[in-house]
Parts: C-alpha cells; structure tokens; sequence
C-alpha cells in the first residue's frame, strides 16, 4: 500500500468506542483516506451520529456487525476491539488487508507472556510473529514494511519514549526504574463500568492494578530490547477525574557519571527533528493540559534533591498518542505518506 492519487480505503472496527470515535474524528480530516466500513455490534444498524452526535455532520458507511463486514472496499483497517477479541478477527482477516490494532492483542511478542498476563493462550500464534510492535519513532523503519503494526498502550508510550533513549545509552540505572503513572477515565473504555461511574471518580484519585497492571510487560519488553537484557520496572497507574491523559512521572538512578542534564540532552538529541516529541528546557514539566487532543509528547527532566538521581515527567493524550494519533500515524508511515497527515492540530486549551 503506498501513497497514490486514490483514497485509501479504510475500515474501523469497533468504530462505536472512545477510540473508534478518535480514529474518525482524526480521518475526518485526512486527504488521502476514505472511511468505507464501520463496524459496532451493539449499534449495528445505526448511522454515526445517533452513536455520536459530535460526528454526525460526517457522511459516513452505517455501523455493521464485523460478520457482515465487507472488506472488498478496504484496503486497511483499524482495530479498535476489546483486549482479548481481537486475534481471531484479524486472523480471518483478508490477507489483502493491512491492519492497524489498538488493542493489547499482538503487543506483547512471547505468547507466553501473552498468555501470563492476560488469563488465556495467545490465539493467533503466527500471526503474532509479523506483528511489528509500534512507537512510530522508535521502529519507524519496521513500520514502514509492516502488514500488521501492534498500535502501543497509552502508560507504555508515555514511559518508553523517554526511558528508550537514556536505557540505550546507558545513562540510567535500568535495573532502579519507578514509573508513577496518572490516566484519565477514558483510558478504560466506553462500556459501562462500575469503577468508570461519576462519583466513583470525581473528587479523587486511585491506584489500581498495583503490581500487576498489563501495560507492565509491555513496557518491560521495550526496555529490555534497549538495555540487551532483561529489565523489570516498578510501575502503578492511577485514575484521575478527568476525561482524557496521561502523565507519567519516572524515577531514574543516575549512571556512568551522567548528570540529569546529560538525560535531557540524550532525549532532546533522540528527538530532535521529531513532529511530536519535544524535550522540554531543563527543570520544566509538562502537564497533560499542554498536550489535550493532539498528538504530541512533551518530556521533562528535573534532577532529583537526592544527588545522583532524576526525575522525569512526560505527557499525553491517551486517545490520541497513546491511541488512535499513533494509529493514524503508523498508517502514514505504512502508506508512504506524510507522517504528520492529519494530525498537526494544536493541543485544546483550556
């Protein structure tokens, strides 16, 4: 699939979800793409807008059921289904077809870790063997040559892009990593959810998942890919009362003498000539109002009061970078197209 004078004609699966929504909203603004399928079973039937009014202006397919997919008008498609439905379908998927997964499916390349972490065994097996693991920046090469690209978790986007480059350099002491990561509600879906309710949320905030969150393998297996070894991190997420984000603060060693200035200039080096990823000057932390509704990362680096050790605090949107924007610019890179299509829009502020 490369870039043409046609449209590339894509299909969401999963369409009537918080990230399907995002995809939409995101293509809805792409030169070189035509939306041809969308699926949701449960509104199957439905045009979009009775799903989602803020999208109703759009002149887009009916939503179907993925058994009445029609994937002869698609050339890739986004998957946007719940964790642990999504093998089987992409499986049985055309072979025509590139895919994009948003979901947790094909992150994780040993099955057995798969299978460890989320209850049951991987179902799809050699299809897992293709799948190229996603942080646009960081495998943008593999990207390119890809037929399915595992889209990121939102936590392991936020954390790696960081820890990456300072892992790879052997700036930090890999084996002393804390990561303290905050998520808005978004981050758990659409479906209803008694933990997702207004007034369990609003007015606090809550640690969940403690020592055996999913996204923890996920961003253990970047990280030992960057250091050559095993690593394992200490991470805890938290659910903040507010709609969409990530922020996620990462406690870091100091090694092989480097300074926490050394950190931010290896990041900002790695970056450099990057749309979407900005290391910040020295002592400056984003805050995920800085990056709300767009695609970008902002990265900070403090030096901890404790000598030999820094602090490092970087945000995202979680529908967006951690999500659907990464999707859409995988696709680019998949299709030779611009990296930035249809997704160089400011963060939303206030």
């Amino acid at each position: 699939m490369t870039a043409s004078s046609n449209h590339i004609r894509v299909g969401i699966l999963g369409a009537s979800g918080y990230t399907g929504a995002e995809l939409i909203r995101l293509l809805a603004q792409h030169p070189s793409t035509r939306i041809t399928l969308l699926t949701g079973d449960r509104a199957a039937g439905k045009p979009l807008g009775e799903v989602f009014p803020h999208l109703a202006y759009l002149d887009l397919p009916v939503l179907t059921k993925i058994e009445d997919a029609d994937y002869s008008q698609c050339d890739l498609v986004f998957c946007a289904l719940p964790h642990g439905t999504t093998q089987e379908v992409i499986a049985a998927l055309p072979t025509h077809l590139k895919v994009v997964d948003l979901s947790a499916d094909f992150r994780l390349h040993d099955v057995d870790t798969y299978a460890e972490w989320y209850g049951h065994a991987h179902l799809a097996p050699d299809l897992q063997k293709e799948a190229v693991y996603g942080i646009t920046e960081l495998a943008r090469d593999a990207v390119a040559k890809a037929r399915l690209v595992a889209n990121p978790g939102c936590y392991p986007t936020a954390a790696q892009l960081p820890l990456v480059p300072l892992v790879e350099a052997d700036l930090i002491d890999a084996d002393d990593i804390v990561i303290d990561a905050k998520s808005g509600v978004s981050g758990a879906g659409r479906a209803a959810k008694e933990g997702s309710l207004f007034t369990e949320v609003t007015e606090g905030i809550h640690a969940y998942s403690v020592a055996k969150h999913r996204h923890a393998p996920e961003i253990e297996q970047g990280l030992t890919k960057a250091a050559g070894r095993p690593i394992l991190v200490n991470f805890t997420p938290h659910l903040m009362p507010m709609s969409r984000g990530i922020l996620s603060t990462t406690y870091v060693k100091l090694a092989g003498g480097a300074s926490p200035a050394d950190l931010r200039e290896a990041i900002a080096s790695r970056y450099q000539g990057e749309p979407f990823v900005r290391a910040l000057p020295m002592g400056q932390v984003p805050a995920t109002r800085h990056v709300r509704g767009s695609n970008h990362t902002l990265i900070g680096v403090v030096a901890d009061r404790i000598k030999g050790r820094a602090i490092i605090v970087s945000a995202i949107d979680n529908l967006v970078k951690g999500a659907s924007g990464q999707a859409v610019q995988n696709m680019n890179v998949m299709a030779g197209l611009p990296e930035t299509t249809a997704l160089m829009q400011p963060p939303m502020f206030p």
